[in-house]
């Protein structure tokens, strides 16, 4: 941590995500530094270094490449809403740490990654980093399957568990989350592929990432796999997505109208490993919807009240739902909409250029992944940050699309002069 501080302050702001995200991934969550009573995790005051750096940034181009826009403007009211409702749910200090805590990770995790990649080339520096990491946990956890240990639990790291006879890597994430993050982040990794120069960087992010899902043993980690797949593979597809949509959403009121159960139970059928808790996943959505009354305002406090193991919310869209009320959940809802918006328009614009839309299209099938991943799991410390980058990289691939021209012919009457002459030059032209 103290290596990658020294090196965010030292190096320049496009090369500063390299150790940022290096420290970021591979230090285990329970490291912390406690100052007055309270537990900073490395996390968190990695943040509060870019953070530091971005406040004294004088550069011409701005903190924010592009300027805010409406993606960064409901990514930062998400980050509030999810912190100022549960506050004034628990109306507890020890409940406000807490919050305030997440808080950074949210809120700050989303400017600091946002002011460290404002251009293309660093975001693409940024998937080579992604790419290194995921190499790196890939071969620390697929040898925790052979040698039942975790080479980062003397640093706070989980001990391997098992599931249905079979061993779950953890990695320095946690299994679940990091065959999660990996799993969304496969189609970066294609594009870079199809970068010539980057290769090499590509073979070793997928290799990596592919591990990571393995060893993992989770659903999760196997559908945001196979989520990402699934949207590369729309890719032929592209002129017609807006069909495509309603027809899904056909599809889904008609089979709620045939099923003996809501259309939601086909989560329960979802079992890619052989021991998913589908079930308990079903549950959750179940009771969110049937007890809307209870957590629409401000969130609800006792889930556990509901059923079974409902505190677990391991359902981004229920945690969001649950902790910060229909507001926190309609804001992060919005974060799709406006970066699947945003990614759609700038796809439009460079039509006819395949480099660019493939570009475009392998965002679009991060963010796919990502919704995918969130039916199965609640965001946290790694994979919050993650879901930034993501976004952030979204904001840095829109700027250099300019909107197309609108072009306004002159008349005769827009001159004060005699035509002739102007009329002459715009036959010419």
């Amino acid at each position: 941590m103290l290596i990658a501080i020294v090196l965010i302050f030292s190096l320049r702001r496009q090369r500063a995500i390299t150790p940022f995200l290096l420290a970021y991934f591979t230090i285990p969550v329970p490291q912390v530094l406690v100052l007055g009573g309270i537990h900073f995790t490395m996390h968190q005051i990695l943040i509060f270094t870019v953070l530091a750096r971005m406040v004294a940034f004088r550069g011409a181009e701005g903190r924010f490449a592009g300027g805010f826009n409406a993606l960064d403007r409901v990514a930062v009211l998400w980050a509030l809403a999810a912190f100022i409702i549960p506050c004034v749910q628990w109306m507890e200090v020890q409940a406000v740490i807490k919050l305030l805590g997440d808080l950074v990770i949210n809120l700050g995790g989303y400017l600091a990654v946002r002011f460290l990649i404002p251009d293309l080339e660093t975001l693409r520096r940024a998937v080579k980093v992604m790419a290194l990491i995921c190499l790196f946990q890939g071969v620390c956890m697929m040898s925790e399957l052979f040698t039942y240990e975790n080479v980062f639990y003397f640093a706070g790291g989980q001990w391997p568990s098992a599931r249905s006879h079979n061993i779950r890597a953890e990695g320095a994430m946690g299994g679940l989350y990091g065959g999660a993050l990996a799993g969304v982040l496969i189609p970066l990794f294609i594009w870079l592929w199809t970068e010539r120069k980057s290769r090499l960087a590509a073979c070793a992010g997928i290799a990596g990432a592919t591990a990571m899902g393995f060893a993992s043993h989770a659903s999760t980690a196997w559908m945001a796999y196979g989520g990402s797949i699934l949207g590369l593979c729309f890719w032929p597809l592209r002129k017609q997505m807006r069909l495509l949509r309603w027809g899904i959403v056909a599809a889904l009121i008609g089979l709620h109208l045939v099923m003996h159960g809501p259309v939601w139970s086909l989560i329960e059928h979802i079992d890619v490993t052989g021991g998913s808790s589908s079930y308990h996943r079903y549950m959750l959505v179940d009771n969110t919807i049937r007890h809307f009354s209870q957590w629409w305002l401000l969130g609800y406090r006792y889930p556990a009240a509901w059923g079974f193991d409902m505190w677990d919310l391991c359902n981004q869209f229920v945690s969001a739902a649950v902790t910060g009320g229909l507001l926190t959940l309609v804001l992060f809802i919005m974060i799709y909409i406006r970066g699947f918006g945003a990614i759609g328009r700038a796809r439009k614009r460079v039509e006819g250029d395949r480099h660019q839309e493939w570009f475009f299209w392998c965002l679009s099938s991060v963010l796919f992944a990502n919704v995918v991943a969130s039916f199965g799991i609640n965001y946290l410390v790694h994979l919050i940050v993650c879901f930034s980058c993501v976004l952030a990289c979204v904001s840095a691939a829109i700027i250099g699309v300019a909107p197309p021209l609108e072009v306004k012919i002159a008349s005769v009457d827009d001159f004060d002069m005699p035509a002739a002459p102007y009329l002459e030059i715009l036959h010419e032209n």
